[in-house]
């Protein structure tokens, strides 16, 4: 009889606590009100739109991605193409200085050393198709390199260097054009 007793007891106090509420009269309302604010906050919640940007064109012949030139400011670059993953400004901390990258599509804007680099997983279209073609067959549209090495060849053209690096089996790999000269060049290692 007294283990029923006490389990009665206990019983009585676990399902008395829930009604207790009725001792402080605001607190029912003031639990409810905490409730559903924690329960529309998620649904008051901002959409945001994603910045679109358009198809990237580059120019290699012209020295231009979409219009722009590789001496384009960072201000310039990030109106016309929105979409940058990051980007840092002059007097930044970047060892390269000031840059717009667009990492999702491989091609990245050097804006203090005016030159444009373009990866092998460039999401683009480019006027001339250079990536992945091999070595020694571009002489019909770029001429004789200015400067060549084992895994690049610099060329003059009318804007600037247009520089091609080439991977292990002779095909280009990584794209780079500048405004500068090839003797003023400053490519970021």
């Amino acid at each position: 009889m007294c283990r029923y007793f006490y389990a009665r007891i206990f019983l009585a106090r676990i399902l008395h606590v829930p009604f207790q509420l009725k001792q402080y009269p605001y607190m029912k309302k003031t639990l409810l009100f905490i409730f559903s604010m924690s329960i529309l906050s998620g649904a008051m919640a901002q959409l945001t739109v994603k910045s679109k940007c358009a198809d990237f064109v580059v120019d290699i012949l012209d020295g231009k991605v979409n219009g722009l030139k590789a001496t384009a400011t960072n201000f310039e670059i990030k109106a016309k193409l929105p979409c940058a993953t990051s980007s840092e400004e002059e007097g930044g901390t970047a060892k390269c200085g000031s840059n717009v990258f667009y990492k999702d599509r491989d091609i990245y804007f050097y804006t203090q050393r005016d030159y444009v680099e373009i990866g092998p997983k460039f999401k683009g279209k480019m006027t001339v198709p250079l990536l992945g073609t091999k070595r020694g067959t571009l002489f019909k549209v770029l001429g004789n390199p200015k400067m060549k090495d084992d895994k690049w060849e610099a060329y003059q053209m009318q804007y600037g260097t247009l520089v091609l690096h080439y991977d292990a089996a002779g095909k280009v790999n990584l794209i780079q054009f500048s405004t500068h000269s090839t003797e003023t060049l400053s490519l970021c290692e």
